[in-house]
């Protein structure tokens, strides 16, 4: 099985998912958001999976620097993905969408039970 992983390679959570799929072996291409970019689709496709409330990082400090008028103004999958164009550092990360794979974020214990 190959996987795409998306996320930007600063990020601590999307290191520690590359190295924990390096070492269980899962053939993963990451893919850097910031630097190959995202579509309007790939947002649209995600948000099939998870809440958008779940896909933006409302904790991070891309929303926190946000003004309360442009947090306001996300208030639904419309609006949510005209942020994450816009600026895709405040999507959550890592992402991955596969067929019937589909994390947010990194846990363990889930990408145990999904990849071993």
């Amino acid at each position: 099985m190959s996987i795409t992983i998306y996320g930007i390679p600063n990020c601590n959570t999307v290191k520690k998912a590359r190295v924990w799929l390096t070492d269980h072996q899962v053939d993963a291409t990451f893919h850097d958001f910031k630097k190959q970019g995202v579509t309007e689709e790939m947002l649209a496709k995600w948000l099939t999976h998870f809440p958008w409330e779940k896909l933006v990082n409302r904790a991070g400090t891309t929303w926190r620097q946000l003004t309360d008028e442009q947090k306001a103004a996300v208030n639904d999958n419309a609006s949510a993905i005209a942020l994450m164009l816009e600026k895709p550092s405040v999507i959550k990360r890592p992402v991955i969408v596969e067929d019937n794979i589909a994390l947010l974020g990194f846990d363990e214990a889930a990408y145990s039970k999904t990849f071993l």
